[in-house]
């Protein structure tokens, strides 16, 4: 698992999975996302609208990435 700073208090999936690098675009994003590919804290995640807090895990394609303080 890496940290991934975030400059604000939260920040949507599809964003952090693009700053994160587990994907290359939003098109990308809504398609694992739409696909139940895409786990927060355990659960998958449908919404690519999903609020993320510091402290949440975001995991895809055996990755995971821990959303962190800026």
């Amino acid at each position: 698992m890496f940290d991934v700073a975030i400059s604000d208090q939260v920040i949507r999936l599809g964003q952090f999975l693009k700053l994160a690098n587990l994907i290359d675009s939003g098109a990308e994003a809504k398609e694992v996302i739409a696909d139940g590919l895409v786990c927060v804290n355990g659960d998958v995640e449908t919404r690519r609208g999903r609020q993320l807090v510091v402290g949440d895990v975001v995991e895809l394609g055996g990755q995971s990435a821990r959303v962190s303080a800026g």
